[in-house]
């Protein structure tokens, strides 16, 4: 998930459709190679590493691509923001959190964020959401429910599901502390400082907390290179291609799709048991969340 450009786009066609859904399975798969990766080595060292190298690769190719890193006051603090937020504490959280929680579960608790952007548009800005958007927020409460209570009795760690419920109140946070920051053309060079931000502060945690002990294995390798590559870079191009196309708004209705394929994921690699209030949960929350974010496009 990165900071939003935004713009209006044009309309959703077969491509775009495409993309938002090869987005959605990028995203979503992120919380099963994470779930690998921190059973082998220290979760914050291995993500501030992740993090510098796609922050590299992303500052290298946006200055090939002609985009500058002299950026305004404003996107400056959008970059810090975000980086501090999104990266070292929404991520870094939710890699501790995979010690002990599953990558389902995790998925889905991220997947809210909409969600909690929405609420918090409400209440803070009082924003007008509109009865399809408030059927949303209480279609995502209640799903967020059926799950927890089925999870809450088979035994969760509750030390694991607070790190995650804590990471997704800060990249909402983020996501609401730099709403109309534009991009003004850097995208990607903002997104790669932004990992950068992410990667010196998951640093200073790793610094202070872990001792590098890794146990090698294919498994780990893989993990780390497909998550450093594709849902660290190739899903921020893809993000920024859809953003440019169809506008920030549009896109991010491929967001419902995420709890869904967060849980499929996790059970066809991980084979992470799935029981039918999951499902159900699952479903409720999709509904939720599609409902909001048509509401704001109706709205935008």
């Amino acid at each position: 998930m990165v900071a939003a450009a935004y713009g209006t786009g044009q309309g959703m066609d077969i491509r775009a459709i495409l993309m938002g859904l090869a987005f959605a399975v990028m995203w979503s798969s992120a919380f099963t190679s994470a779930r690998i990766i921190v059973a082998s080595a220290p979760p914050l060292t291995a993500l501030s590493l992740r993090f510098f190298i796609s922050g590299l690769l992303g500052v290298l190719i946006a200055r090939a691509l002609g985009q500058s890193w002299q950026l305004t006051r404003g996107q400056w603090r959008a970059t810090v923001i975000f980086g501090l937020c999104q990266n070292t504490l929404y991520l870094g959280l939710n890699f501790v959190a995979m010690q002990t929680i599953e990558a389902g579960l995790a998925a889905i608790i991220a997947s809210t964020m909409p969600l909690m952007v929405g609420l918090a548009g409400w209440l803070i800005f009082r924003e007008r959401i509109g009865w399809m958007g408030m059927l949303g927020l209480v279609a995502g409460v209640i799903g967020v429910a059926i799950i927890m209570g089925a999870r809450l009795q088979g035994g969760v760690d509750l030390y694991g599901l607070g790190l995650c419920v804590a990471g997704v109140i800060a990249l909402t946070f983020a996501t609401l502390a730099v709403r109309g920051a534009t991009s003004g053309g850097n995208f990607l060079m903002i997104v790669g400082l932004q990992m950068l931000v992410g990667s010196a502060g998951l640093a200073v945690g790793a610094a202070a907390m872990e001792t590098i002990e890794v146990t090698w294995s294919w498994q780990l390798i893989a993990a780390f290179a497909y998550t450093t590559l594709v849902p660290g870079l190739a899903a921020t191009l893809v993000w920024f291609w859809l953003v440019n196309r169809i506008g920030a708004t549009k896109a991010a209705t491929f967001h419902f799709l995420n709890p869904f394929l967060g849980v499929a994921i996790a059970a066809l690699v991980l084979s992470e048991r799935l029981g039918p209030q999951d499902l159900i949960g699952v479903a409720v929350i999709m509904g939720g969340i599609l409902a909001v974010q048509l509401s704001r496009q109706r709205r935008v």
